[in-house]
């Protein structure tokens, strides 16, 4: 049966991107309950993919910055170089799909950072491994490290990121002229949703945050990669008096943040960023972008979903481990009829693709320029609201962008595509076809585009399985898998 069929794969392509070969075979005797309970606790795996960076036996990657040295705590295109490195090669694949979810949930572009902070100081906002350079962990960093965690604790943390303090005008949120900008999209993107707030609240929310600054490490300048911006409370600059919302604030439903001194005022941000956590309204906003993420794209998520994952949401404190181990044992994503029902992202396709094929002598800066032209580029979405998903996927361009890295990606791989057609099949034209499909994971393809691809092995010729054949004719016939429009899903 084809990989994508099984149960086991259906959770570990969503849940994570795919299994290598060497991964599906470790993977032949595990249960789908203890897979799920690896995934949910990445911490049971030593994080040290990074280590193996431009190590033998790994995808490569190709330094962007004019030092010639691989650097991706200040260089960005060198940092998505490293992304795509994880999730190829990273063992905690639950980890980086949900950082992968929360830089689509808080998009934050690098564009804008760069224009106002310079390169170096913007790619370590988005990028920085703590520990690597001086100063605060980048946003990246901090998704993985908070985003199977409690969403209030995530919430407080990205309100206080330097990148979203820059992207969002953060930095000058004072109490002359308070700034809306963070104060709507909180409510707005990252938790109520739009309906569910008053104008009125954007501006109260504007003043609790003010004073919510940043600031330059003390002889710093952007240049320098040991230079740092942190976020600080600046209390001259906190707007004291209350501020009252539409909605309560406070479990007794209390909507006024009282008064504060300006030592105290920095409570104001957290007392308002816990309600918008504990909102049901959130929980219920959450559960349908999980939904879109995890189970499907075809249909809206059932009522029914929403609320049983909102009170899973609620009784957990916002736990969003909790929550995942809810969602990936509940019935509508054990339901097959689920399976490939979403629309493979840039980053996803090329990840799937890479750890299905292999990457001997590939370096992943061909896939980070190619997703340019798939409408993908990681740390740069279009807007505060993310990359439009789903079909929008899969424009012409888009689509022949996946087609041409399809061809570049099963070129360089040859030698392992023709390894994995077992001796007992090679002869048989229908047997090599049969191979390929056990080992990579479209959704099940019909008759006719299936007698295809056997005719398209021997369309030059009578199909021997000699080793000339194996070599040239797989390769292609693994190209046309990957640009078939049922590769697209996941």
């Amino acid at each position: 049966m084809p990989i994508g069929e099984l149960p086991l794969d259906h959770l570990l392509r969503r849940a994570g991107f795919g299994t290598t070969a060497a991964e599906s075979a470790a993977h032949s005797g595990l249960s789908l309950a203890a897979a799920t309970d690896l995934l949910l606790a990445p911490e049971r795996v030593a994080d040290d993919t990074d280590t193996h960076i431009g190590q033998e036996g790994y995808a490569a990657v190709t330094p962007r910055g004019t030092t010639g040295l691989f650097s991706p705590n200040t260089v960005i295109d060198d940092a998505r170089q490293r992304w795509l490195f994880r999730l190829v090669h990273g063992q905690r694949p639950l980890q980086e799909k949900m950082a992968l979810f929360w830089h689509q949930h808080f998009a934050t572009a690098y564009g804008k950072l760069a224009g106002a902070v310079g390169t170096i100081q913007a790619t370590k906002m988005l990028a920085l491994k703590a520990g690597e350079l001086p100063g605060p962990q980048g946003q990246l960093e901090l998704f993985r490290a908070r985003g199977l965690g409690r969403f209030r604790d995530l919430l407080v943390a990205v309100a206080q990121d330097p990148a979203m303090l820059v992207w969002l005008d953060g930095r000058s949120n004072t109490r002359t002229r308070p700034q809306e900008n963070f104060g709507r999209e909180v409510m707005e993107l990252f938790t109520l949703g739009r309906g569910n707030y008053r104008e009125q609240d954007v501006y109260a929310a504007a003043r609790v945050f003010t004073g919510w600054n940043l600031r330059l490490s003390a002889g710093g300048n952007n240049q320098d990669p040991d230079s740092y911006y942190e976020f600080f409370y600046n209390a001259g600059q906190h707007e004291l008096t209350s501020k009252t919302f539409t909605f309560a604030v406070y479990a007794d439903g209390g909507h006024t943040i009282p008064a504060r001194s300006a030592a105290d005022g920095y409570q104001d941000g957290l007392d308002f960023l816990a309600a918008l956590a504990a909102h049901p309204e959130t929980g219920r906003r959450l559960a349908r972008r999980l939904w879109t993420f995890f189970v499907s794209e075809v249909d809206p998520a059932p009522p029914g979903f929403v609320e049983a994952a909102l009170e899973v949401y609620l009784r957990s404190d916002t736990d969003m481990t909790a929550v995942l181990g809810w969602l990936f044992r509940s019935p509508w994503f054990l339901d097959l009829r689920v399976a490939f029902s979403r629309y493979a992202w840039p980053a996803e396709f090329v990840a799937r693709a890479i750890r299905e094929i292999g990457w001997t002598g590939f370096s992943l800066d061909t896939a980070r320029s190619a997703m340019i032209n798939m409408g993908q580029t990681l740390f740069e979405p279009p807007d505060v609201g993310g990359w439009e998903t789903g079909p929008a996927w899969i424009t012409s361009g888009g689509l022949l962008a996946r087609m041409n890295f399809a061809s570049t990606l099963a070129a360089s791989q040859r030698a392992g595509i023709a390894r994995m057609v077992p001796a007992t099949a090679a002869r048989s034209a229908d047997a090599v076809v049969a191979a390929i499909l056990e080992r990579l994971s479209p959704m099940t393809l019909d008759p006719d585009p299936r007698d295809a691809l056997v005719a398209y092995l021997s369309s030059q010729g009578p199909w021997t399985g000699s080793d000339a054949q194996l070599t040239t004719r797989v390769a292609g016939l693994v190209r046309l898998i990957l640009a078939s429009g049922e590769y697209q899903f996941i």
